[in-house]
């Protein structure tokens, strides 16, 4: 049995675009080179040939990769915990590690983007955090030692 794929709807609808437009605009137009390569003859040293061969496969391994992706999804709505008061999947949470205050964004394996403070659900700050509640003090180990986090609020809101 493969692992469900927790995920929000605005993940899964970016997963979904992507593999429409590597299907219907890129697998498309890399044919068309390819086709055009191997009309010129000799294809052992024909580089366009070679390289839009070589990108069909690495399409294809990707468009294989998402839809299993999108198969084992299990959508999961923030919007729809919004009288919940413990960190769960999708929980916008506000936190104070030390004296900073930093809010992050639990989402989908695929979702994550550091640069948003969109973090996985299972990744070590999350699986600290998930299940405790506004106040919960914990202590957490990162790469720079042990230090002390709060949670200061949970909100459950659509995630962009």
């Amino acid at each position: 049995m493969q692992n469900k794929n927790y995920i929000t709807p605005q993940g899964l609808k970016k997963l979904q675009e992507e593999v429409l437009n590597l299907l219907d605009k890129e697998r498309p137009e890399v044919v068309k080179v390819v086709h055009w390569a191997a009309s010129n003859g000799d294809r052992s040293e024909n580089g366009d040939y070679i390289y839009g061969k070589k990108r069909l496969r690495e399409i294809d391994k990707r468009v294989r990769f998402l839809t299993k992706r999108i198969n084992n999804a299990l959508v999961v709505n923030p919007e729809d915990r919004d009288s919940c008061e413990q960190v769960f999947f999708g929980a916008t949470v506000k936190l104070k590690i030390e004296n900073k205050k930093q809010t992050i964004k639990i989402v989908g394996i695929d979702e994550t983007d550091s640069k948003n403070n969109k973090i996985a659900w299972n990744s070590p700050l999350a699986s600290n955090i998930l299940k405790c509640y506004v106040g919960d003090q914990k202590k957490i180990k990162t790469p720079s030692g042990i230090k002390e986090l709060e949670i200061l609020d949970i909100q459950y809101k659509k995630i962009d």
